[in-house]
């Protein structure tokens, strides 16, 4: 079996991309070859993923893939897109910060979505996917599923709040999710049903 160093610390993360990867190869964190966490200072989502991917990749000198995703609130101007984790110091805080900016904003004002983007690289070759799912930020914290802004986010999909789904309804529509759908397909077409 394959296997591909993922490019982060956080556990949360660790666990889903385990799950949804797990079926053909093998997730490694990359904290087994260090603890330098880069400094993710690209424009973008896509170019903060290939920033951690190439750390991760001249750390293990395995295939390796990093993922940058976030929050895009329409009210707020994309925000905190690319700075969503960095937003205040815990998700706690994170969430709190986020529905008091959009105290005055109304139901149907309150659209975002969750973007991931993944670069892929292996010394060879090196390619991009992403994915995004569409919802609204809901007035107060619900449930306790997921991670992150998962209980302030509800997703039009499930037709319900990511923190009141399990971790599988999650998988099927998340931002993480079809861009991790995205990566296994072209794993599969670049080596091959018998190779992973």
């Amino acid at each position: 079996m394959m296997k591909l160093v993922a490019a982060t610390h956080n556990k949360g993360k660790l666990a889903e991309l385990e799950e949804m990867l797990g079926d053909i190869c093998e997730v490694i964190p990359v904290s087994d070859f260090t603890d330098v966490e880069p400094e993710e200072n690209g424009g973008s989502f896509e170019e903060n993923a290939r920033i951690k991917a190439k750390v991760a990749f001249l750390a293990s000198g395995l295939p390796s893939f990093g993922d940058d995703s976030g929050l895009c609130v329409d009210a707020l101007g994309g925000a905190p897109g690319i700075y969503s984790s960095r937003y205040a110091e815990n998700a706690e805080k994170r969430n709190a910060k986020l529905i008091a900016a959009l105290t005055d904003v109304p139901e149907e004002k309150r659209t975002a979505k969750f973007v991931c983007h993944i670069v892929y690289l292996d010394g060879e070759r090196e390619f991009a996917v992403s994915g995004e799912c569409k919802g609204r930020i809901l007035f107060e914290p619900t449930g306790s599923g997921g991670f992150g802004y998962d209980p302030v986010f509800f997703s039009d999909d499930l037709g319900k709040p990511f923190g009141l789904a399990s971790s599988e309804e999650k998988d099927e529509v998340s931002h993480r999710g079809r861009a991790v759908g995205m990566l296994k397909k072209k794993l599969k077409e670049i080596f091959g049903k018998e190779h992973i």
